[in-house]
C-alpha cells in the first residue's frame, strides 16, 4: 500500500473508532440478553418468548456487523463489497418482523377481554401473524434482489452507503423498502407497548414495556434522519450527509439501548428477586435442617458458595422452599400451642396485617418446636397439635410467606413471644 493510501486508511480507522466501540458494545449487550431469553425459552417454551428472543437477536447481529471493523472484514472474507450493508438491513428487517408479531401478541386494545397478555393460540391471531410474516417473507428476498441489481459493490462505504448510492434506482427502492418496514414496525410496537403499559400494575414489567415504547419512538428518529439524508442525496443536495452518518446512528443507538433495557429489565428484576428470596430463606432452612438432616438432598452450602450462586436460582429456591415445608410438617408435633397463642396475641397487639401476623406465628411456632425437640420432649398426639397459618397458601404466595417467616425468626417480636410462652423463670 502506498503512503498516501496508508494515511487515508489510518485516518478512516481513527474516525470510525467511536462507531466500532458503540456498535460492538450494543451488539454484545443485546446478544447477552438474547442468549438469556433463548435459555429461558428452552426451559419454558412459548411462542411469545421465542419471538422476544428473535426480536433481540436480529438487531444485535446487525449492530455487530455494522461496526466498521466487522463490516470491512465481512467484505474481505466474501469478496463482495458492501455485502455487510445488506446483512445489517436484513437483520433490522428481521427485528421489524418480530416486532409486528409482538404487537399482535400483546393485545390490540379494541379486542382485549381484560387479560394482560393475548392468547396467541387463537385462530384470528395466528392468521394475522401468518399474513404479516408472509409480507416480510417476500420483502427480505426482494431487498436482496434489489441490492444485487443495484450493483453497489464498490466503493466500500461502511458509514455512507445510503447517501453514496441514493441515486441508483434499485438501491433507492431497496432503502425505501427497508426504512418503510422499519418505521411501520417501530410505530406499531411503540403504540401497542404504550397502551399495554398503561393497563399494567406498577412494577418492573410496566417499566420494561414503557422502555420498549420509548425506545421505539427514539429509533424513529433514525428513520427520519435517514429519509432526509437519502432524499437530499438523491436530489443532488449536499451537506446533509451528517444526518445519515451521525444523527441517525445516534438515534439508533439510543433506541436500541432503551429497547434492550426494556426487554432485560423485567428479567433482571425477576432474577434479583429470586436470588434475594433464595438467600433470605437460608435462616429458616438452617433451622429445619438442624432439626432433621434427612430433609435436605445435600449438605448446606458454605456462605461464600451461597453468595456467588447465580444460576438455576428458580430451581434452588423452589427446592429450598419444599425442604422447609417438609421440615415444618416434621416439626409440627413439637410445636407448643402456648407459643402459637403468644405469637398471635403479640401480633394483634402490634397491629400487624394478616400476612405479617401469619409469619410471626409460624416463626414463633418453629422456634418453639426446635427447642422442644432439642430438649427431648415427646411429640404431641395429632389431636393436640396446633394448626399453623400459611400451610394452605397459594403457590404464588407461599414463597413470600416463607421469606417473611425466615426474616422474622430472630426478630424482637419473635423473642418476646417465646419469652411470654415460656412463662416466668425461676426466682
Amino acid at each position: 500500500m502506498s503512503e498516501p493510501h496508508a494515511a487515508v486508511a489510518a485516518a478512516a480507522a481513527v474516525s470510525e473508532l467511536p462507531f466500532d466501540v458503540v456498535y460492538l458494545a450494543i451488539g454484545a449487550t443485546a446478544w447477552t440478553v438474547a442468549w438469556l431469553k433463548f435459555r429461558a425459552w428452552r426451559r419454558d417454551p412459548s411462542s411469545g418468548l421465542l419471538v422476544v428472543a428473535l426480536a433481540i437477536a436480529a438487531p444485535a447481529g446487525s449492530f455487530l456487523v455494522a461496526a466498521p471493523v466487522v463490516y470491512r472484514l465481512v467484505d474481505r472474507v466474501t469478496h463482495v463489497g458492501n455485502l455487510a450493508t445488506l446483512l445489517v438491513y436484513l437483520g433490522i428487517t428481521g427485528f421489524s418482523a418480530a416486532a409486528v408479531v409482538l404487537a399482535l401478541i400483546w393485545t390490540p386494545p379494541e379486542e382485549r377481554t381484560g387479560d394482560r397478555v393475548w392468547d396467541a393460540s387463537r385462530a384470528g391471531i395466528r392468521r394475522r401473524v401468518r399474513t404479516r410474516l408472509a409480507v416480510f417473507g417476500v420483502l427480505a428476498p426482494l431487498m436482496a434482489v434489489l441490492f444485487a441489481v443495484g450493483g453497489a459493490g464498490s466503493p466500500e462505504t461502511p458509514l455512507t452507503f445510503d447517501t453514496t448510492f441514493a441515486r441508483v434506482p434499485a438501491i433507492a427502492c431497496f432503502l425505501a423498502l427497508y426504512q418503510g418496514a422499519f418505521a411501520f414496525a417501530l410505530i406499531d410496537i411503540g403504540r401497542v407497548c404504550h397502551g399495554h403499559a398503561g393497563r399494567l400494575p406498577a412494577g418492573w414489567l410496566r417499566r420494561g414495556i414503557r422502555l420498549l415504547a420509548y425506545g421505539s419512538v427514539t429509533a424513529c428518529g433514525y428513520v427520519l434522519c435517514k429519509i432526509a439524508a437519502i432524499g437530499a442525496a438523491a436530489a443532488g443536495v449536499g451537506g446533509l450527509e451528517w444526518l445519515s452518518t451521525a444523527a441517525g446512528p445516534a438515534f439508533a443507538a439510543a433506541g436500541a439501548l432503551l429497547i434492550t433495557a426494556g426487554f432485560a429489565g423485567p428479567a433482571a428484576a425477576a432474577w434479583a428477586r429470586r436470588r434475594r428470596d433464595y438467600r433470605a430463606l437460608r435462616p429458616l432452612w438452617d433451622l429445619v435442617y438442624r432439626a432433621d438432616r434427612r430433609l435436605a438432598l445435600e449438605a448446606p452450602a458454605t456462605p461464600w458458595t451461597e453468595r456467588i450462586a447465580l444460576r438455576d436460582l428458580e430451581w434452588r429456591t423452589t427446592r429450598r422452599g419444599l425442604e422447609i415445608r417438609d421440615g415444618q410438617l416434621t416439626l409440627r408435633p413439637w410445636v407448643d400451642p402456648a407459643a402459637v397463642a403468644s405469637g398471635t396475641r403479640i401480633a394483634e397487639r402490634a397491629g400487624l396485617g394478616d400476612a405479617e401476623r401469619a409469619a410471626l406465628v409460624v416463626a414463633v411456632a418453629l422456634r418453639s418446636a426446635v427447642d422442644a425437640l432439642a430438649s427431648g420432649r415427646p411429640p404431641r398426639p395429632r389431636e393436640e397439635q396446633a394448626a399453623l397459618p400459611g400451610l394452605d397458601a397459594d403457590p404464588a404466595e407461599e414463597r413470600a410467606h416463607l421469606v417473611r417467616v425466615s426474616l422474622g425468626l430472630d426478630g424482637p417480636l419473635t423473642a418476646e413471644a417465646l419469652a411470654a410462652a415460656a412463662g416466668p423463670g425461676p426466682v
